[in-house]
């Protein structure tokens, strides 16, 4: 029997290679964004069926996962919308806090609640979700994007616990640096006095090393809906794979010192 997977934020980046990998898979598609009109790609393919989105109109996601479900019986739940809001606190608005934590984390929480007595009464079915390796360690001047991310990572371990009580499982997807829109569709906010770290800290971006693409991180997104592990955290890239190893192994300081470092002497990440 074919398997459906319901994406979120499949209008570029991750969300899209992964719609259009588990397309060519074989898998029903329901990807959905906020303009599907707008899609030149996966509305040519055949087995993905476009939908309108915003993760953080509350309404919108009760009548997209209703529509979602009245077309087929959905296997897997990819909750990947979300985008970066970088630069100092100081100078990043109320508002701007607000959006970073509806899209990045309370989308998900609800688009997740919306599923679960689907799931629940079916006995089986999977979340993943994309998080980040900025969920595992902190970097400068993103604090309010780390932040949206580190939620997930708790949100999604205690979570872990009650869906698997209902036969239902929990998944997060942790890259490093992807080759993809998302620095295109950042929010990035500047202020003068703190102008030297942004700049060191866009230049260690920038001169990043083993950047992934967003096509290998939907392979790492169909490895977790299809093979059958109890695992909660897939970290993926080499880059966050180095890192976090070097986090594990030397402690959080000695870690914050070596990211020190990188800035001082412009090394990528």
């Amino acid at each position: 029997m074919t398997k459906t997977i319901f994406i979120t934020g499949a209008s570029a980046g991750i969300g899209k290679a992964t719609a259009r990998f588990f397309a060519q898979k074989g898998w029903n598609v329901i990807a959905t964004m906020r303009k599907p009109e707008n899609e030149k790609e996966l509305n040519l393919l055949d087995k993905v069926t476009l939908l309108p989105l915003d993760v953080t109109n509350l309404e919108q996601i009760k009548e997209t996962v209703q529509k979602a479900l009245a077309l087929s019986p959905i296997d897997v739940v990819f909750n990947n919308a979300g985008y970066a809001l970088l630069g100092v606190l100081e100078a990043i608005t109320d508002e701007q806090i607000v959006s970073q934590m509806e899209t990045n984390f309370f989308g998900v929480v609800r688009v997740t609640q919306a599923f679960i007595p689907y799931f629940r009464e079916k006995g089986s079915g999977l979340f993943i979700t994309t998080g980040s390796s900025a969920g595992l360690m902190g970097f400068p001047v993103s604090s309010m994007y780390d932040a949206s991310k580190w939620a997930l990572e708790g949100w999604s371990e205690s979570l872990s616990y009650e869906l698997a009580e209902v036969g239902v499982g929990i998944k997060t997807i942790e890259p490093g640096l992807v080759a993809t829109e998302i620095g295109d569709r950042s929010v990035v906010v500047s202020h003068p006095a703190y102008e030297s770290l942004m700049a060191k800290f866009m230049a260690l971006i920038a001169h990043g090393e083993n950047v992934t693409t967003a096509d290998q991180i939907a392979e790492v997104v169909y490895g977790a809906a299809t093979d059958g592990k109890d695992t909660l955290r897939y970290v993926c890239g080499e880059d966050a794979k180095n890192l976090y190893a070097q986090r594990l192994e030397n402690g959080d300081e000695a870690f914050m010192a070596g990211i020190k470092q990188m800035l001082n002497t412009n090394q990528g990440i």
